[in-house]
């Protein structure tokens, strides 16, 4: 009998995501297992009884996912799962943290198409990331600050947790970030004066920039938002926008349901390289999303992809 496809799936919250569960039907796996409640120290156990008891030919059909809603847990679980595999006993890993690795790749994939159709990349811009300490903003932040970009994580919460919560993130991933109060119009106005590309990545529902806000970003480029429930996170970029001229600006605006329709490509390409990838193991993080987001809009500019 052939071995089916199994997906261990490990998350530090009550639940695991049906939507990722879902996902990972879609992308062919047979046999689904949630784990919740999952802590750190748990993941070493988990990932040798996953691994041991199927032989090296059914590792190949064997994958682990890690959920939760920590960036930065998730990264830390990824770690230790992969420290935790012996060879020839050694399987495909991938982390998603509330979709966050996802989103955040298609997010700052499709804000760098957009600036390359204006002549520009990422590198040597200034970005600024609304919600910049949740999981996407400070994923979205750290992919844009390993591109080139000069990041800054603006916070509700005041200047000194967004820069307490950027230090950290900046540390934990190797780059450089910067933190900046969001805590009122003022604040969010004086970090947008100075900005190329804007990220709002704040709660659903809530607006972070409004038309007025936007008349002080005068050098503004692309605007992208991934608020999809109503009012827009800013003011004038539609759900659907992607590239669209922003009114009273010179920026084009990315909406939510544009990158949302990225962020799904992206984790259903990983998830079925991870079940297809019976050679070699993979470790599947946000700087691989962020590669297969690029990949997916790069085959849909040229045609190639639905």
């Amino acid at each position: 009998m052939e071995r089916p496809y199994i997906l261990h799936m490990f998350t530090p919250g009550r639940q695991m995501s049906p939507f990722d569960v879902n996902m990972a039907a879609d992308a062919g796996y047979q046999v689904i297992a949630p784990y919740c409640e999952v802590e750190l120290d748990g993941i070493t156990a988990l990932t040798q009884d996953a691994i041991f008891s199927r032989g090296p030919k059914g590792v190949a059909r064997t994958g682990l996912f890690i959920g939760g809603r920590n960036a930065m847990l998730a990264a830390d679980m990824l770690e230790r799962a992969k420290a935790s595999m012996v060879k020839p006993f050694v399987v495909s890993v991938m982390a998603d943290p509330s979709g966050a690795y996802t989103t955040a790749a298609a997010m700052v994939a499709c804000t760098e198409a957009a600036l390359q159709k204006q002549g520009h990349g990422l590198d040597g811009l200034r970005v600024v990331v609304l919600g910049g300490l949740g999981p996407v903003g400070r994923i979205a932040g750290v992919i844009a600050a390993q591109a080139g970009a000069l990041v800054t994580l603006s916070s509700r919460s005041g200047a000194a947790a967004a820069e307490a919560g950027a230090r950290e993130t900046a540390a934990r991933f190797k780059v450089t970030m910067h933190g900046v109060s969001g805590a009122d119009r003022a604040a969010v106005r004086a970090s947008l004066a100075e900005v190329d590309v804007v990220l709002a990545c704040a709660a659903a529902g809530v607006q972070v920039v409004s038309a007025d806000d936007l008349k002080e970003a005068k050098r503004l480029k692309v605007a992208a938002d991934v608020n999809a429930v109503p009012p827009e996170g800013i003011a004038g970029v539609g759900v659907m926008d992607d590239g669209k001229a922003l009114a009273g600006s010179a920026a084009v605006g990315i909406g939510a349901l544009a990158i949302g329709n990225v962020k799904y490509q992206t984790q259903h390409r990983l998830l079925v390289q991870m079940r297809e990838s019976d050679k070699k193991a993979l470790v599947l993080g946000f700087p691989e999303a962020f590669a297969t987001a690029r990949a997916f809009i790069a085959e849909r500019a040229a045609g190639g992809a639905d």
